[in-house]
C-alpha cells in the first residue's frame, strides 16, 4: 500500500511554522546559488554577445587581449587584401583597424578611479557592429578630437556628460554622444577616431583588426593561410570566441567562489532539514505505528518521509528562485581580470539555471531527509504503539 501524497502535504501544513522556518533557510541558500549562476550567465551573455558570428579578429600571436596586442600597418594592409574578407558594393574591404587603450575615470558613487577601455575605430567600424546605436547626441566626426561614451560608462562614471571634455594623451577630447550597444561589452567603452587616438598615444600600429568573412566557411582557409604566411605575426579568432575567452578568468572566479559559498551554506540548510524531519519522526511515533498496523510497508513509510523532505526543499527552492528573478533588474560593474578594465553586466536567468537550481534544492532535501526517513521506516509496530 502507498501513502497518499495529500497525507504527506498535510503533515507539512500541520507543522507550518517549522516548515516555514526550514523552507526559509533553504530559500536563502537557493537564492545565493541561483544568484551565482545568474551572475556567471550574465557575464558570459554580455561578452559573448559582443562578438558576431560573421566577424573575425586579428591580434598578435601570444596576446590574450587587444590591449596587449599590436598589429603593424603593413600587416593590416595585407589583411585587407585577403580574398577571404568580405567587401562592400564599392569593393572596399569590410575591415576595421582599431586601437584599444585604457584610461582611468572616477566613479559616480565611490569617487574611486577605474580603468575604462578607449577604442579607436574608423567609420566602417559601425558597419561591423550593427548593434551599436547613438541614443543621445551624435557620432564623432572622423579626424576630430571627439569621442562618444557607452551607456554603462555614462551611468557609472563622473564627468562624461555630453559637452564635457576628457583630458588624456596630452589632448582634450570633447564628448559629443552616448551610444547603446545592446548590453554588450562595448557599453563599457569610450569610442573615438582611430587615427587621432593613434597619433595622441604615439602608437605605430593598431591593437587589432576586425574583419567580416566573405563566407562562413572562409575561416578555416584563412586560418590555414595565416599559419604558412611568415609576413604576418598575427593569429585570427572568431570574434565571438575571442570575447568568450575574455570572460573565462572572471567567470571561473565567480563560479568557484559562489559554489564554495553555496556548499557551505547548504550544509546548514541540510542540517536544518534533518532536524525538522527528525522532529517529525519523534512527534509521530504513534502515527507511524498505526500506519504499519494498517498494513503500510516500511518502504511506504520511507517514501512518505522522503517526499515530505523533498516537498519542503522544493517549496524553499521555489521561493529562493522567485526572489532571485528580481536580480535581473540590477547591473553589476567589476574589473575584468583578463583586460584589467571595468565591465558592466546584468544578472541573467535561463531555463538551465531554473532546472539546476531546483535540482540543487531537491538534493538538499534528499540528503537532509534520508536518515530521518530510514529511522521512521525501521520502527517496530509494537514499540511505536507502546510509545503513545
Amino acid at each position: 500500500m502507498r501513502i497518499p501524497l495529500s497525507y504527506v502535504a498535510r503533515n507539512l501544513w500541520v507543522r507550518r511554522l517549522t516548515t516555514a522556518l526550514t523552507a526559509g533557510g533553504m530559500a536563502l541558500v537557493v537564492f545565493v546559488f541561483a544568484a551565482v549562476l545568474m551572475l556567471d550567465a550574465g557575464l558570459k551573455a554580455t561578452l559573448v554577445a559582443t562578438g558576431s558570428d560573421n566577424n573575425v579578429l586579428f591580434i598578435r600571436k601570444g596576446s590574450e587581449t587587444e590591449i596587449q596586442s599590436g598589429v603593424a600597418r603593413d600587416q593590416a594592409a595585407l589583411i585587407e587584401s585577403l580574398p577571404q574578407i568580405a567587401r562592400t558594393a564599392d569593393g572596399d574591404p569590410l575591415v576595421s583597424k582599431e586601437v584599444v587603450v585604457l584610461n582611468s575615470l572616477p566613479k559616480i558613487e565611490s569617487g574611486k578611479r577605474a580603468n575604462v577601455p578607449i577604442r579607436g575605430v574608423p567609420p566602417i567600424g559601425l558597419t561591423l557592429r550593427p548593434q551599436v546605436k547613438i541614443v543621445a547626441g551624435r557620432f564623432f566626426r572622423p579626424g576630430s578630437s571627439e569621442i562618444i561614451v557607452g551607456s554603462s560608462v555614462a551611468r557609472q562614471f563622473a564627468g562624461v556628460e555630453i559637452g564635457q571634455a576628457l583630458s588624456f594623451a596630452q589632448r582634450h577630447w570633447t564628448i559629443v554622444g552616448v551610444f547603446d550597444a545592446g548590453r554588450t561589452a562595448f557599453d563599457s567603452e569610450i569610442w573615438g577616431d582611430a587615427e587621432q587616438l593613434l597619433q595622441a598615444f604615439r602608437r605605430g600600429g593598431f591593437s587589432s583588426v576586425i574583419a567580416q568573412l566573405a563566407t562562413p566557411s572562409a575561416f578555416d582557409s584563412l586560418n590555414e593561410w595565416l599559419a604558412s604566411e611568415p609576413r604576418l605575426t598575427v593569429e585570427v579568432k572568431r570574434e565571438k570566441q575571442f570575447y568568450e575567452d575574455q570572460s573565462r578568468q572572471l567567470s571561473n572566479f565567480i563560479t568557484y567562489l559562489g559554489i564554495t559559498l553555496s556548499v557551505i551554506f547548504s550544509l546548514g540548510a541540510i542540517i536544518g532539514a534533518a532536524i525538522t524531519m527528525y522532529a517529525a519522526v519523534a512527534t509521530r511515533t504513534n502515527e507511524i505505528g498505526t500506519l504499519r498496523a494498517l498494513g503500510f510497508r516500511r518502504r511506504s513509510i520511507l517514501l512518505a518521509f522522503l517526499l515530505e523532505s523533498l516537498l519542503l526543499a522544493l517549496a524553499g527552492g521555489a521561493v529562493g528562485l522567485f526572489a532571485a528573478t528580481f536580480l535581473q533588474v540590477l547591473t553589476i560593474s567589476t574589473t575584468n581580470f583578463q583586460s584589467f578594465s571595468e565591465i558592466a553586466f546584468s544578472f541573467a536567468l535561463t531555463p538551465r539555471i531554473v532546472i539546476n537550481t531546483l535540482v540543487f534544492a531537491l538534493v538538499m532535501g534528499l540528503i537532509g531527509g534520508v536518515l530521518p526517513a530510514f529511522k521512521a521506516a525501521r520502527m517496530k509496530i509494537v514499540d511505536s504503539l507502546r510509545a503513545a
